[in-house]
């Protein structure tokens, strides 16, 4: 076992970090100008070139989808858990699959810029409520997603220079938010596109190396590997069985499926991925592009879980919850100690990189929505122009940018994980069920797509709220009351089936809202006649 210091990283690593960091923020800011819409076309600036190669759009999906969480957290749980873990990164692949085989194809048919022009197409006479219960819900998920990442930002420096300082922690987040913005409002998907393809490819090539140089110490012996990682875990052979998170009862059991549920599901519906689908201009590059994602994605997931193990095998399991109880600090500990200053400032630059393109995406997708489905056609009813819907795109996205920094520097006491995992059941109990139901279900109504979309939303917060993520535990945001009724840390295993419910319920109970063309909308939706 592998003796380290109480700090991940050390003065020469951060320094690196930093300098790497710098010139990857000045090179892709230079070029995301360069690439930003030059003409006052919506178009341009909310899908960015559609004559990208998939596998161009394909690494956009990649990084657009793959967050801090993935290179640190689940790592780190996987150095914690074990087998446990793996599983946990078994449900970020089905979900690709879900995406390339149920919504991709019909969703690009019959969408134009958002979700919003989809179920305005299905739903006509009550298109102008739906856009604004929509909207209201992308805010919502692509806030608590952005506060996430910076959030995770300040954790990371942590990593560095131990618990930040007021000013440092705000001069963190304002830099970075500052720089998320820049990508957004100006850069637009162009600009975002270039982020994401750039840290898609950093972030497959620093864990595809690192993941070699950890099977090379073991001379590409797995099972050598893995007695290694139950020997030094501490716990032996328990380690590599099931249960050492989720076994703790019929509750840990249930929370486990239905964080698992939310994943699988939520990936579908979350904004940021939704405006991705419509990219592409035919539906033979999107599907192209999606196996693309879905192979790298798979492949950082099965990368995380080596660098996971061999954190465990190489460090040791007390070591690393030692130092970070959550093992966010796991894979910076495994490449100081097999790749030293060098390889640590890489996962660390990586790292902050990937928390940037995430953001970004995150700003554009809700700046879209709020200007093109609230503001173009919900106050301006579809009579404002490109440029004005265009200023308002980049003024929203600033916006959203503030509103991100603000909460971010908020005193509460919650993990990054909760909030993306919240994020992720509104997607999966919200949006999703409207969304299904718009694509293949003939009598689903505009009421039915509002109780969804509301009644979804409602829903996953207020569990939450009365969860042990708020109060009941020592890890809680109010760890010294207890309000908790609901004893899952995930909401999805109730919230979901609740918003599918509802859509069913508004449908049936209005009848008569119910609108005709529906055969059109299938024909389009399934081969993509029809005008876009």
């Amino acid at each position: 076992m592998v003796t380290v210091s109480a700090s991940p990283v050390n003065r020469f690593s951060l320094q690196l970090t930093f300098l790497l960091f710098l010139s990857v923020v000045v090179v892709t800011l230079f070029t995301a100008l360069l690439t930003a819409p030059q003409r006052d076309e919506i178009s341009e600036f909310y899908l960015g070139n559609r004559n990208m190669s998939p596998l161009r759009n394909g690494l956009a999906m990649c990084g657009d989808y793959l967050s801090a969480a993935t290179l640190l957290g689940s790592t780190g749980l996987v150095a914690l858990t074990g087998y446990d873990g793996l599983l946990y990164l078994g449900g970020t692949t089905v979900a690709w699959m879900t995406v390339l085989l149920v919504i991709a194809e019909p969703l690009h048919n019959s969408g134009r810029f958002t979700l919003g022009d989809t179920l305005a197409l299905r739903l006509p006479r009550l298109q102008r409520p739906v856009r604004l219960a929509l909207a209201v819900c992308t805010l919502t998920i692509t806030t608590l997603y952005l506060v996430a990442q910076l959030v995770g930002s300040v954790a990371l420096l942590t990593q560095f220079v131990g618990e930040p300082s007021r000013t440092t922690r705000t001069l963190c987040v304002v830099v970075i938010g500052t720089i998320v913005v820049v990508y957004a409002a100006l850069g637009g998907m162009p600009g975002a596109t270039f982020i994401q393809v750039v840290k898609a490819v950093m972030l497959v090539s620093g864990v595809a190396i690192t993941a070699v140089v950890v099977l090379t110490h073991f001379r590409w012996n797995v099972d050598a590997l893995l007695s290694a990682a139950a020997h030094n875990s501490g716990l032996g052979r328990r380690f590599l069985e099931s249960g050492l998170r989720y076994g703790g009862g019929t509750a840990s059991k249930l929370d486990f499926f239905s964080l698992q549920l939310a994943i699988v599901l939520g990936l579908a519906a979350l904004p940021h991925v939704v405006m991705r689908l419509l990219a592409p201009r035919t539906n033979r590059v999107l599907r192209t592009s999606v196996v693309w994602a879905m192979g790298l994605v798979g492949f950082v997931c099965l990368a995380a879980g080596i660098l996971g193990l061999g954190a465990t095998a190489i460090v040791g399991r007390e070591d690393i919850a030692r130092i970070d109880p959550r093992g966010d600090a796991a894979v910076l500990l495994l490449a100081q100690s097999i790749g030293g200053g060098v390889l640590t400032a890489l996962i660390s630059c990586l790292a902050f990189v990937t928390l940037l393109a995430v953001a970004a995406g995150l700003t554009l997708a809700a700046a879209t929505s709020l200007a093109h489905d609230l503001y173009g056609e919900v106050i301006r009813k579809g009579r404002a122009s490109q440029a004005e819907e265009l200023g308002v795109a980049r003024m929203a996205a600033a916006l959203i940018g503030v509103l991100g920094m603000l909460l971010a520097l908020l005193p509460w006491h919650i993990s990054t994980a909760s909030l993306a995992f919240l994020a992720f059941a509104i997607a999966a109990s919200a949006i999703l069920p409207a969304l299904v139901y718009s694509l293949f279900w003939r009598r689903f109504s505009g009421h039915g797509a509002l109780l969804s979309l509301y009644g979804g939303l409602i829903c996953s917060v207020l569990l939450v709220v009365f969860s042990p993520v708020v109060s009941s535990t020592p890890t809680s945001v109010y760890p010294d009351v207890d309000f908790a009724w609901f004893p899952l840390q995930n909401p999805g295993i109730v919230s979901i089936p609740v918003g599918f419910l509802l859509g069913w319920l508004g449908s049936v109970l209005r009848p008569h809202q119910r609108t005709s063309g529906y055969e059109e909308f299938q024909i389009r939706s399934l081969v993509g006649a029809g005008p876009r």
